[in-house]
């Protein structure tokens, strides 16, 4: 059965040749699970942090048990970690 797969961030290295856009079509079999196919894409586990199915996450204990269906999307996300801490202020810095 065909699936999609798309891959974020420095994540879209680990995609088959000829993937285009972050995102590639692949061939899988009748029981495969989002955990099954990231591993055949070599694809760190500490790495896939946010992995949803059709657009509905998927949590790291059911990775291994949700199967696919024909034409579904799978996408992951590395972790990301967002801007710089705050500034102190002169106030709560006793200025």
């Amino acid at each position: 059965m065909k699936i999609v797969v798309k891959l974020y961030a420095m994540l879209d290295r680990f995609l088959p040749p000829g993937a285009v856009d972050n995102q590639a079509t692949l061939d899988v079999a009748a029981d495969a699970t989002p955990a099954s196919v990231m591993a055949s894409l070599n694809l760190p586990s500490k790495y896939c942090h946010l992995v949803l199915v059709n657009g509905v996450f998927v949590a790291p204990g059911e990775r291994t048990t949700k199967t696919f269906s024909e034409g579904d999307h799978l996408a992951v996300w590395p972790p990301v970690a967002g801007g710089a801490p705050a500034k102190e202020s002169k106030e709560s810095a006793g200025g």
